[in-house]
């Protein structure tokens, strides 16, 4: 509005959209820590989440609106720009396996190996798309390499090495296309431009839990309404997170039904159990009740034991064993009597287990406002996370004019920012067209398809390689590659001048019919046949032959010893008697000939060579990258 303020560049505005409520939080960086200066919370009055999903766009909206003039009215500053976070129930984990056929004797480089985890990463995304019905468009928040293999040899390190085949094993973390724009979209409705968006957990991790403090092996378990959201972390960084799908809502739909009571009923008998105290209440009959602690602690028993088991069994599963200490965080962490059942499922002592708080006034203050409240996790954490700059994602990088998504913190690149903004493996390298492999007359044809058009990559107008670091403020521009076109044929583009009779598969064909790979074909002409012996082995048709010197045409009937790339080669008799030639060789060269990485030099005894060179006993092949 007009009469407010403008928002300035360090005033941050941190919003929390939660299942249950919306909190916002206004503050600014004030040397290491972060000063909160005002704070709204406001609760949904209809369900418009599902499980911390967004469902009703509009009503979010409405109420992220609400928020924002609330605090604009109490600050004299108008709102604009926002960090959020995505809630950590969306998140969808899967293996990927990617591997590279290398140059031969040049060392492995930053490129390649960024490369191969390309690939692997997308191979990961892949099997997510298979598991759907529709393609989605997916957004990577993060991924660890679990494995490299160098020539099947497991390895810790690729870079320097050199070899024939390197191969990576990741495991990718995604965030569906909907969940993202659902949140985008709100923020649009609600007149806001996001600045910064982030996981929930990872938020609430950089609000608990302080940098200083993570070289301990940590747990973090925001319990919210619809969602548990969990983090964990060793050796200084955030090693993992997940979330499980039982949270304080089962809590409070036990009171409903044990009590016969409607939903805010419950949730406000469920708040006063934090005194320990007879708990005063109307029930939906209209008749006044007064019961028990004792008697309420029963009936939420066995959902607040399920709670603990769930958060127990993905602690275990992300972490691999109990943590040092564990926080509980979120509205669901005052639970009476949650710590202890937490602590004993995990096993651990429950002086281990605590509700967090204690450790927010390391990075956060405010004059007036109490912070140590559990609930605040989230939106401190957002707050702290961009504030403080302990996310990359606290600053603005461009992606084609536009804001890029990121969503994890540590040093980034090119190439996940372009996977974090929903490009795949395909857009960033492109894809060669399939070649089309037939046998005709006994002979092995490759057939090309086409080459795919590159994509073109700048950051601030330079070009830039997918390794290149990014730094705030930076402008990426990028056009995705455009795939080649597979190879096609038919029986007549491939034999233009054979008239006579041909079977494809055993079966007469006509000169229209479409070719696949596979294909077996077959002239039947021995004037046909003889022409197809002297064909190229990468698609040369019938009727042309290479100028060879006639000595070397000679066939040879017998086995033949000679030497490919350094190596003896023993080389049996041909059953029709025919020579070898370089072409015959291809296989035992090691380059895998469906996806050539780049030209490829072919020698005998130090002189270059075509594909139909005839092979003689102890030449000195080289079939190699060139």
């Amino acid at each position: 509005m007009s009469e407010y303020k403008a928002q300035e560049n360090d005033l941050i505005y941190a919003l929390d959209i939660g299942t249950r409520s919306v909190i916002g939080m206004v503050g600014q960086t004030d040397g290491d820590r972060f000063k909160v200066l005002d704070v709204e919370v406001a609760e949904h009055k209809k369900r418009a989440m599902i499980d911390g999903q967004i469902d009703n766009i509009r009503q979010v909206a409405g109420l992220v609106r609400q928020v924002t003039q609330r605090l604009e009215e109490r600050l004299n500053v108008s709102l604009e720009r926002v960090c959020v976070a995505a809630a950590g129930r969306a998140l969808q984990t899967k293996a990927g396996t990617f591997s590279l056929s290398l140059p031969e004797n040049n060392v492995i480089t930053v490129e390649q190996v960024s490369q191969l985890e390309t690939g692997a990463v997308s191979a990961a995304e892949e099997t997510l798309q298979t598991e759907g019905d529709e393609r989605r468009r997916l957004f990577l928040v993060g991924y660890t390499v679990t494995q490299y293999r160098l020539d099947h040899y497991p390895m810790v390190t690729l870079l320097d090495h050199s070899g024939v085949e390197v191969e990576a094993d990741v495991v990718a973390t995604f965030l569906p296309g909907e969940v993202v724009e659902s949140l985008y979209t709100v923020m649009r409705t609600a007149g806001l431009q996001v600045s910064s968006m982030t996981l929930e957990p990872i938020a609430a991790m950089n609000a608990a839990i302080p940098a200083e403090l993570r070289l301990l092996n940590l747990a973090l378990v925001d319990i919210g309404a619809g969602t548990t959201d969990i983090a964990v972390c060793r050796d200084g960084s955030i090693t993992g997170y997940t979330m499980a799908t039982i949270a304080g809502d089962e809590i409070t739909e036990a009171l409903m039904r044990a009590f016969l009571i409607d939903f805010q009923t419950a949730e406000e008998v469920k708040r006063a159990l934090s005194e320990g105290e007879s708990v005063r209440y109307t029930d939906i009959m209209g008749l006044e009740n007064e019961v028990s602690y004792e008697s309420v602690m029963a009936a939420i028993d066995e959902p607040m034991d399920k709670l603990a088991t769930a958060i127990a069994e993905q602690v275990l599963e992300t972490n691999g064993a109990a943590p040092s200490a564990l926080f509980l965080a979120g509205g669901g962490s005052k639970l009476s009597g949650l710590k202890g059942k937490v602590s004993e499922k995990l096993n651990m002592d429950e002086k281990r287990v605590a509700i967090a708080g204690n450790n927010f006034a390391k990075s956060v203050y405010a004059d007036s406002i109490k912070l140590d409240d559990p609930e605040y996790a989230t939106p401190l954490g957002i707050a702290v996370s961009a504030g403080l700059g302990l996310l990359n994602d606290s600053y603005v990088v461009l992606l084609n004019g536009k804001p890029a998504k990121l969503f994890r913190s540590g040093v980034l690149t090119l190439r996940d920012i372009l996977l974090m903004n929903g490009y795949t493996y395909s857009d960033i390298l492109g894809r060669n067209g399939k070649s089309l492999v037939v046998t005709l007359n006994g002979q092995r044809i490759i057939l090309r398809g086409e080459p795919s058009v590159p994509a073109a990559l700048t950051v601030n107008e330079r070009e830039a390689a997918l390794s290149a670091v990014v730094h705030a403020g930076d402008s990426v521009s990028f056009v995705p590659a455009r795939g080649g076109a597979d190879a096609q044929r038919t029986l007549g583009e491939l034999l233009p001048e054979f008239t006579g009779r041909v079977l494809v598969n055993n079966q007469d064909a006509s000169p229209d019919t479409v070719l696949h790979s596979g294909d077996v074909i077959l002239t039947l002409e021995r004037a046909a046949e003889s022409r197809a012996d002297d064909q190229d082995a990468v698609g040369m048709t019938p009727g042309f032959t290479d100028d060879q010197d006639a000595e070397r045409m000679m066939p040879s009937s017998g086995a033949i010893e000679v030497e490919l790339n350094g190596e003896p080669l023993s080389l049996p008799g041909k059953g029709n008697g025919l020579p070898y030639y370089m072409m015959d060789l291809l296989q035992f060269s090691g380059l895998d000939l469906e996806h050539l990485d780049g030209p490829v030099r072919l020698e005998v005894n130090g002189e270059e060579c075509g594909f139909r060179y005839v092979i003689k006993p102890r030449d000195r092949v080289t079939i190699c990258y060139a």
